[in-house]
Parts: C-alpha cells; sequence; structure tokens
C-alpha cells in the first residue's frame, strides 16, 4: 500500500520540532562551553594562587637556611677563636710550667744547634747577661757573661755567652779582650751557626788595634767559607777599605 504523502501541517510541525532541537542543542553546547571555561580559568587562578603560596613557602625557607647558615657560621668563628685563645694560653701556661721546672731541675735542650743539660738557674742568668748587653750596660754584661762561662762551662748557653762577651769587649774598645774572646769561640765551636758574624767582629777589632794584616786574612777567610752571607758582603767591602 503507498505510504499518503504528509499534510502541510504535518510538514510544518516536523520542522519547526527539528528547529527546536536545533536550537536546544545549541544553546546547550554553548552553555557547557562556557562552564567549561569558568572552571579552566577558576582552575588556572587556583593553579597561580598555589604557586605564589609555594614559592613564598620556599624563601621563607630559603631566609631561614641562610639564616640559620649565618649563626652556625658566627658559631664556627666563635668555636675557631676560642680554640686559638686555649692553644695560646695553654702554650703560656706551658712555657712558664717549662721555665719554672727549669729552675728546679736539669733539663737537656738544644741551643742554636748545641745541645746539652742546661742547669737550675742557668737560663735565668744568661738571659740577665743579655738584658744587661741590651740595655748598654756593657761592663756589667762583661762581667755577667765571664760569670756565665765561668760556672757552667758545658752549658748549650755557652758559644752565645762567649759570643755576646766579645761583642761587649769590643763596644767598650777592649780589642785584645774581644779577640781573645772571639777567637776562643771560634776554635771551640767552629760550626756554630754565629761564627760568621763572631769573625766579622774580631776582623774589626783586629783592624781597631791597628793589626791590619790580621783584619785583611780575617775578612779573606769569611769571605771564602761563607760567601752567601751578609757577614761575606761586609767583609769584602771592608777588606776593600784597607790600604
Amino acid at each position: 500500500m503507498r505510504k499518503q504523502p504528509c499534510s502541510i501541517k504535518q510538514t510544518l510541525s516536523r520542522a519547526f520540532c527539528l528547529s527546536a532541537s536545533i536550537i536546544f542543542l545549541g544553546t546547550s553546547t554553548s552553555a557547557w562551553a562556557l562552564f567549561a571555561d569558568d572552571d579552566a580559568r577558576k582552575a588556572i587562578l587556583d593553579l597561580r594562587k598555589s604557586l605564589a603560596t609555594t614559592q613564598l613557602e620556599l624563601q621563607s625557607q630559603i631566609e631561614k637556611l641562610k639564616a640559620d647558615n649565618a649563626e652556625l657560621r658566627g658559631k664556627i668563628e666563635n668555636l675557631e677563636k676560642q680554640g686559638e685563645e686555649i692553644n695560646a694560653s695553654q702554650k703560656t701556661y706551658y712555657e712558664d710550667l717549662d721555665n719554672r721546672l727549669g729552675n728546679f731541675e736539669p733539663r737537656t735542650i738544644t741551643i742554636e744547634g748545641v745541645t746539652g743539660t742546661v742547669q737550675p738557674g742557668e737560663k735565668k742568668a744568661y738571659d740577665d747577661a743579655l738584658k744587661s748587653f741590651q740595655a748598654g750596660n756593657l761592663k756589667k754584661a762583661e762581667g755577667e757573661f765571664s760569670a756565665f762561662a765561668n760556672r757552667y762551662p758545658k752549658s748549650p748557653y755557652l758559644p752565645l755567652a762567649l759570643f755576646w762577651n766579645g761583642n761587649s769587649k769590643y763596644a767598650n774598645k777592649d780589642y785584645t779582650g774581644a779577640i781573645a774572646q772571639l777567637q776562643n769561640l771560634i776554635k771551640r765551636f767552629p760550626n756554630h751557626p754565629r761564627i760568621p758574624v763572631a769573625m766579622l767582629t774580631l776582623g774589626n777589632a783586629q783592624l781597631e788595634s791597628g793589626n791590619k794584616a790580621a783584619a785583611k786574612k780575617t775578612f779573606t777567610e769569611i769571605i771564602s767559607k761563607y760567601p752567601d752571607t751578609e757577614a761575606a758582603k761586609d767583609a769584602q767591602q771592608l777588606n776593600a777599605a784597607i790600604k
């Protein structure tokens, strides 16, 4: 059986329904898109807010770590300073203790390459004589160094006592005494580090006493044996000045 054609009324009705459906669907799609955009914007704003909060927290933690590190460095510096002060205090204490013990019992020590036993009171006697020399009390120094050498003939300070005694005599223009004292030092302690300077003073004493030949010989020997020393440089100048 043939299907009857739709009436105009039915056709209009269908067209209206289709249009309504299209309009409804279009409106729903736009609303959904608008809703999705709002959610996205809100999510982005929330994320930005969260990131900002996190950054502030991290910055706060960084600042706290910096402050903690600064405080720690301060504590370390204080500890290092305290350690240095303790070490210095201990060094002073033990040096003082060592000096005190030296006044009551013998000790074996090495002075400028010379090893020997130092008796109680020995170092003080040497120090007192040296102080007299440094203060310009040359006669007193001579007496004290001579007394020291007689009292402590095996002292590791003996070469120094002979050296300063010779210089004291030379400063007092006792050239004969200075020559004898310094020659004694050079003979007994030929390898002592003070020998080049002692020989220079010896040569000057010989020169001052009028013995130019002996002085020239002493200066030449200094230049030959100790060429790299300040004493050798001085000896060259003095040698060149001898007529």
